[in-house]
């Protein structure tokens, strides 16, 4: 079996910063979003990372995805991680206006070489694990912003990736629709094995993930372990 094959195990680590910054602009303009991160994404954890809009979340989720890339320090994945997956939940419009709520929701699937039937299944699924199941036919201007997140979860759901990053998933909707979002992600990171990294503001989120670790002004703090 080749490593692209290997199953990840709980105890492997699927991303690993060591020392990672990111920064953006130079010379006076310069701003340090993330500062010198260190931390350790393990299959099966459960992380919530808690601060306030402007402490560096996002971007440290940014670094986790490779979306952005450090500018000292190092973040490194394994070679299985490329194949199983990172599934992103983003705040904001994600979807595609030409495509209806099911189709979004597939098109990770389709993509990666799933056929259209199997992909929609998929997608039903996890919509109907959102409560969005009775949104399948429409168009995203057709929808709300909040039932727009929870298509965004679905469409993540559907993957089963071993690494969901979710950016303030809750923090467009109301406290039951949140909570149901936080549920399905929760019940399918469980099903799967994967770890889950939340950013969130608000304490009642983070409450509900074994580790919070708090971001202040980039500073990525000490983990506070619930469990």
């Amino acid at each position: 079996m080749s490593p692209d094959e290997t199953l990840v195990t709980r105890s492997e680590t699927l991303v690993a910063c060591r020392d990672a910054a990111l920064t953006f602009g130079r010379g006076a303009q310069a701003v340090v979003a993330v500062h010198g991160a260190n931390l350790n994404i393990r299959a099966g954890d459960r992380l919530a990372v808690v601060g306030p809009s402007g402490s560096g979340k996002s971007s440290l989720l940014h670094l986790l995805a490779g979306l952005e890339q450090p500018t000292s320090g190092e973040v490194a994945r394994p070679t299985s991680l490329g194949t199983f997956g990172i599934g992103l939940v983003f705040q904001g419009d994600s979807l595609i206006p030409a495509l209806n709520v099911l189709e979004n929701a597939a098109l990770p699937l389709v993509l990666a070489g799933r056929s259209e039937s199997e992909a929609q299944e998929a997608a039903r699924v996890a919509l109907d694990r959102v409560g969005a199941a009775d949104l399948a036919d429409r168009l995203p201007e057709e929808i709300s912003g909040g039932q727009a997140q929870r298509v965004a979860a679905a469409r993540v759901l559907a993957q089963a990736p071993r690494l969901i990053l979710a950016d303030e998933p809750t923090g467009r909707l109301d406290h039951a629709t949140g909570a149901r979002v936080l549920d399905a992600l929760l019940t399918a990171a469980d099903h799967t094995g994967a770890a889950l990294v939340v950013t969130t503001h608000d304490p009642a989120v983070a409450a509900r993930l074994t580790v919070r670790r708090a971001m202040r002004d980039g500073r990525l703090l000490q983990p506070e372990v619930t469990s």
